[in-house]
């Protein structure tokens, strides 16, 4: 046998080191792959399921049967980070699951008991690990799904009691991931009512850094379940390694980022242990949210193109179809409508190329008349004086114009004043003896409870059925849990309330869906509130912020569409000064920036006439036209972030076949003159050429090339220079590719 020099010095380590060094060899490798990714784990000698890879994709089996690990210090205990680690046996870290058994017993160790591999679905691959304790009748299932072309994976636990008695789960997250680098910087979404997915980027250091949120409800209003993680430095649009992930939950959540004393980050998500032990009894089982991650070598505008396109197609309802351009009836008659009020709006809506009509807030409450947001809430009649011919006759107006007809609903909240209430106060959410604390002057229904389920059900279902030529529902959520209590729940299971609200909101969500498809419904509360891939699996577009103040959206946007399909962000025209900031701003820059998402209006229309009007019409036939399909179904990449110096935002939409796109600039804040900005193109054919146009022009162009063609290399490595100099300045331009430039 020839020796190398290799085999010699790996022979002197092994004796320099401690005898216990091979320690988890592997005896089976269960790799997990998509297009692009893998994700492997092994099977150690001791038999635990211990982490071995996520990241690029890796065809070697063999490899990681031959990978080892060193011990720990002062231990017999490897390297090894087990796959779903649990408190017990060895683990120091923050731990994905931690039980009480029935016998009082804190510890549990999960081994490998088999895996099971459903390829039915030749894009969807489901592997499921079997982990078991062995010494209690308690079981974990590992659930993953791989999406192969989108190179997405989700993941997601299944924890069986068969003990003889009760356990109680006090920690239960949905997934851990292990990562190994030499810093890692990460970026989350910050915010408020009216300032929703602020980005902000940090470096983690040792500790534990933890993103959560403990308000039941409304719970993404502040901070978003959804991340990017960048390896090494700050992430960076078009390279480096990221991570993205974003759980799949509209209750209380936390996402543990512990960097431990190995420098190994410990990613730990799932529910918020917050008060919320769960009880499981003997033969009962526990689903975990489902976390949701995507790997990318080619920075983070790769991760966000994973996320749309699989959000488009398997986390949102008609993803991929043509979303209507709508006019809410908010902001342009808030509650102090008739029925001419609405006509009105109708009339000038179809004049002006708009497909649906939104009636919201107010039309509802007779003995309680929705007059304000004090009254009324609950009780789902057609308020009579509003409206006396009926929502049938408002609906049937709109069709004869050419209109679809929606509503606005609230189902699960109840003002105190109100039928609702006076009914069934049992159905609040409430604590025994203390008085009930109003948010918006609001209560919230129990959803714990199938009484309420059939009453929030029946909300929607009796509307539709009664009102058939209803074709849209905004539904709304305006406040979040500040005393947990259910008259429903027993006593020594108040704890299950948190969860039962949000199972009970999704099983809601089942029946309707069960019945109604395809059925357009927008996801709201209060904007941005329930924007999680858990809610919007449901919705076929959510509603970002509350805010449509077109500055504050660039910024809201952007980071909204870090994580979540442009095509579901509704995003609207408003009046000017804005409602929410004041701020006065271009008709034209307020439709360039709501053109990015999909595109509506929140006003009065008849308060556009002249010049105004005849660009109005005009961008709603561009958007049709040309941007829409791009939106739906193209690629997003961000070129200039509002968030760096400079005062610029561009981005553009790339169709897949990339024979078409979509240019938007932006001017964020004052230039001085003469300073242009030079925008570098992405995402285009380096064997075509593209003919630019402005469309959406006021004025002259804003580039002096508008109309010629230009090769993609030159588009994407010189750029173009606009003359956006002005705060509020900004352009929107269509690439048609005119042949191959070989």
């Amino acid at each position: 046998m020839k020796t190398t020099l290799k085999t010699i010095l790996f022979a002197i380590g092994i004796l320099l080191l401690p005898c216990s060094v091979i320690v988890a060899q592997n005896s089976n490798v269960i790799e997990i792959q998509t297009q692009s990714t893998s994700l492997v784990y092994a099977v150690d000698k001791d038999g635990r399921l211990v982490f071995q890879h996520y990241g690029a994709k890796v065809d070697a089996n063999d490899d990681f049967m031959q990978q080892r690990a060193y011990p720990k210090m002062d231990t017999d205990r490897d390297f090894s980070y087990e796959a779903y680690p649990a408190f017990g046996h060895g683990n120091i870290n923050e731990p994905a699951l931690t039980v009480i058994h029935s016998d009082g017993s804190l510890n549990t160790e999960l081994i490998y008991n088999g895996v099971n591999v459903d390829k039915s679905n030749p894009n969807v691959e489901e592997t499921v690990i079997q982990l078991k304790d062995p010494v209690y009748d308690f079981t974990v299932e590992l659930h993953t799904k791989a999406f192969y072309k989108e190179d997405v994976i989700s993941q997601w636990t299944v924890i069986k009691n068969d003990e003889e008695g009760a356990v109680k789960l006090t920690n239960y997250a949905s997934s851990y991931l292990p990562l190994k680098a030499q810093s890692y910087y990460l970026t989350h979404f910050y915010g408020a009512w009216a300032g929703e997915m602020t980005m902000v980027e940090e470096k983690i250091e040792n500790g534990i850094k933890v993103i959560d949120c403990k308000k039941g409800v409304r719970t993404t209003q502040t901070e978003n379940a959804s991340f990017i993680l960048s390896l090494n430095h700050p992430s960076l649009e078009n390279s480096g390694e990221c991570y993205g992930g974003a759980l799949a939950w509209s209750g209380n959540y936390r996402l543990a980022f512990q960097l431990d004393e190995w420098k190994m980050l410990n990613i730990v998500s799932g529910i918020n242990p917050f008060h919320s032990d769960w009880t499981l009894k003997t033969g009962e089982q526990f689903t975990t949210p489902e976390m949701i991650y995507t790997y990318s070598n080619e920075g983070r505008g790769q991760v966000s193109r994973n996320l749309h396109d699989w959000g488009r197609t398997y986390a949102m309802v008609g993803g991929n179809k043509i979303h209507d351009i709508v006019l809410n009836s908010w902001e342009g008659a808030y509650f102090t409508f008739d029925e001419k009020t609405l006509t009105g709006m109708m009339d000038d809506a179809a004049e002006m190329g708009i497909e649906t009509f939104v009636l919201d807030d107010g039309w509802f409450g007779n003995k309680y008349p929705r007059n304000s947001d004090t009254a009324g809430l609950g009780d789902w009649q057609t308020n009579k004086k509003k409206l006396p011919h009926g929502i049938d006759y408002l609906i049937k107006y709109a069709h004869k114009k050419g209109l679809k007809f929606g509503l606005w609903i609230e189902p699960e909240m109840v003002n105190p004043k109100s039928e609702l209430a006076e009914n069934h106060p049992e159905w609040i959410v409430q604590s025994n003896g203390r008085e009930k604390i109003t948010w918006r002057n609001q209560l919230l229904l129990d959803l714990s409870n199938p009484k309420v389920q059939d009453f929030v059900y029946n909300v929607f279902d009796s509307l539709l059925t009664t009102h058939p030529g209803i074709e849209y529902i905004k539904w709304d959520a305006n406040r979040h849990v500040e005393q947990a209590g259910s008259t429903y729940l027993p006593s020594s299971e108040q704890t299950h309330l948190w969860n039962g609200y949000t199972q009970g909101l999704y099983a809601v969500y089942e029946r309707i869906r069960a019945k109604y498809p395809d059925f357009v419904i927008q996801d709201c509360a209060s904007g941005g509130g329930r924007l999680d891939y858990g809610a919007l699996k449901y919705h076929n577009e959510y509603w970002t912020s509350d805010n449509t103040d077109p500055l504050s959206r660039i910024f809201i946007q952007y980071g909204t569409t870090l994580i979540y399909p442009p095509v579901g962000a509704a995003s609207h025209v408003s009046t000017s000064p804005n409602h929410q900031t004041m701020r006065v701003t271009p008709l034209k820059f307020r439709f360039d920036v709501a053109m990015t998402g999909r595109l509506g209006m929140e006003l009065q229309p008849k308060d556009i006439q002249g010049e105004d009007r005849i660009f109005a019409e005009d961008a709603i036939k561009n958007y049709k036209q040309f941007i829409r399909p791009i939106i739906t179904n193209g690629d997003l990449y961000r070129l200039q972030s509002p968030y760096d110096e400079g005062g610029y935002a561009s981005q553009m939409f790339v169709s897949k076949d990339k024979e078409s796109a979509v240019l938007y600039a932006f001017s964020t804040d004052q230039h001085t003159r003469g300073v242009y900005s030079t925008i570098k193109l992405n995402g285009l054919d380096t064997n075509k050429e593209y003919q630019i146009v402005e469309i959406n022009k006021q004025g002259d162009s804003q580039f002096l090339g508008d109309g010629q063609t230009f090769s993609a290399s030159y588009l994407m490595n010189v750029g173009i220079e606009l003359t956006l100099s002005e705060q509020f300045d900004s352009a929107v331009f269509k690439l048609k590719a005119v042949g191959d430039n070989k």
